[in-house]
C-alpha cells in the first residue's frame, strides 16, 4: 500500500508540474486539504478532453482513473457529472488543468499512478 498525499499537496504538485510545462492551472473548487478526492479536468487550448481521478486500485495503491461522460465537449453532460460529484463527494477537489499534448500528459499521469 502506498502512502496518499495530502489533496493540497498533490494539487499543488499538478500546478507547478502544469505551469512548468508552459500551461495553466486552476482549482475550479477546493475540498478537504487533507484528504479530499481530487477530480482532473484535462483540457488542451480551452477545450476539455479528458476527467482524471485519484482513486484507491485493488493492490491498495493510489492511480489516475479516467472517469466520467465519454464526450466531454457535450458542456451539460460534463457540468451536470460534476455537479452531481460535489452534491455526493463536499470534500472533491477540482482542478481543471490546460496544456499542449493533454492526451500524452494523461496518459503519463495513468500509466504512473
Amino acid at each position: 500500500m502506498s502512502a496518499r498525499l495530502a489533496a493540497r499537496v498533490e494539487v499543488s504538485a499538478l500546478i507547478r508540474r502544469i505551469e512548468g510545462e508552459g500551461g495553466h492551472a486552476a482549482v475550479l473548487r477546493r475540498g478537504d486539504p487533507e484528504a479530499g478526492a481530487i477530480l482532473l479536468l484535462l483540457a488542451e487550448r480551452g477545450v476539455p478532453k479528458m476527467l482524471l481521478e485519484r482513486l484507491l486500485d485493488p493492490k491498495g495503491d493510489y492511480r489516475w482513473s479516467p472517469t466520467g461522460p465519454h464526450d466531454l465537449t457535450e458542456n451539460e453532460e460534463l457540468s451536470g457529472y460534476i455537479e452531481r460529484r460535489r452534491r455526493f463527494d463536499s470534500d472533491l477537489w477540482i482542478v481543471e488543468l490546460d496544456v499542449a499534448g493533454v492526451e500524452r500528459f494523461a496518459a503519463a499521469m495513468i500509466s504512473t499512478g
